[in-house]
């Protein structure tokens, strides 16, 4: 089945690095507004970056500069580089993306930056 694989979260110190992956995976002939949402707890979930299908990026301001997102189609995988992370980047990340023109949603992966 078309389905939402992410992969990457952990436990990390203040101004570490981490990178998500997502991965389409089943019969994937169109992937649209794929991209990162996170929630923390007792916070609203967020948007924290989307590409589209040319390549071009929106990213939150909480994040602009810190975090990078990417994807390689051949792999119908999307990343996202997170440097610099700090204990408010706390929270689960989810992948969202439209595929095949319906929208999917990953299970999450926890990410915890400590200090």
């Amino acid at each position: 089945q078309v389905q939402l694989v992410e992969s990457g979260g952990g436990l990390v110190q203040a101004g570490g690095s981490l990178r998500l992956s997502c991965a389409a995976s089943g019969s994937i002939f169109s992937i649209n507004l794929i991209g990162w949402y996170r929630q923390a707890p007792g916070k609203l979930r967020e948007m924290v970056a989307v590409i589209g299908s040319g390549g071009s990026t929106t990213c939150a301001d909480s994040v602009k500069g810190r975090f990078t997102i990417s994807r390689d189609n051949a792999k119908n995988t999307v990343y996202l580089q997170m440097n610099s992370l700090k204990p408010e980047d706390t929270a689960v990340y989810s992948c969202k993306a439209i595929l095949n023109g319906r929208l999917y949603w990953g299970q999450g992966t926890q990410v915890t930056v400590s200090s």
